[in-house]
């Protein structure tokens, strides 16, 4: 005897049925993803407020700032623990890496260690491309200790970025895997070698002014 033919009312209740959960689903994801971008846009503010922070030497505003911006990393990776497919789009690495960016600058001017990418709850390919915007923000500081004429000081971070560099030219994978670090890292040479050309001549600059003085002040203690 063969199978009855479903009724017309069945198959309506069974897809009804289905887009209900389907729906159920899609409206929980939207609302996860509509919370994660309002987390990662307050990542990225406070991490930019943390990096100035540092820059003007307000470290404990830094930090406050920091602390800020980890607490909606975190509760970005608890909201979308259940749709990964979300947690591993582009904003979530953008806003992580910005905060990366923020954690390594401050602890290169302080002169902390350098944290590790699990001890700040993020993905190694956001890990990787704010370690590298670190490295180039830090030419900025490079720039106000030359100014203030504190080589040791900038010849010391910029020792920093150049590990940086270094370590970061080994990672040679595909852009998809890390989230387009080649590019970063170019940008990033860049600026390391203008900062190193600056350092160069700002320090060729200092032994002059000091070879000067020492001619002057010779030539002073000379006369009586």
């Amino acid at each position: 005897m063969g199978e009855s033919e479903p009724r017309r009312d069945d198959v309506d209740d069974r897809l009804q049925a289905i887009a209900a959960s389907i729906r159920t689903r899609l409206e929980a994801a939207n609302n996860a993803r509509e919370g994660a971008l309002r987390s990662c846009r307050a990542v990225i503010q406070a991490s930019a407020r943390a990096i100035r922070a540092v820059h003007r030497g307000e470290f404990d505003q830094a930090q406050r700032w920091i602390g800020e911006a980890r607490a909606s990393v975190d509760s970005i990776r608890v909201s979308l623990a259940e749709f990964p497919e979300l947690y591993h789009a582009g904003y979530v690495s953008d806003s992580q890496k910005e905060y990366v960016e923020a954690e390594v600058v401050r602890a290169l001017v302080v002169g902390a260690p350098v944290p590790t990418p699990e001890a700040l709850g993020v993905e190694p390919a956001a890990y990787l491309n704010g370690l590298a915007e670190a490295g180039s923000e830090c030419r900025r500081y490079v720039l106000d200790r030359l100014r203030v004429g504190d080589l040791d000081r900038a010849a010391g971070v910029m020792a920093a970025m150049d590990a940086i560099y270094f370590e970061l030219m080994t990672f040679d994978f595909p852009d998809a895997i890390t989230a387009g670090l080649r590019r970063t890292v170019d940008a990033f040479r860049a600026v390391l070698e203008r900062t190193r050309g600056d350092l160069t001549l700002t320090h060729q600059q200092m032994a002059l002014r000091d070879a000067m003085k020492r001619a002057v002040d010779s030539m002073g203690s000379g006369v009586g």
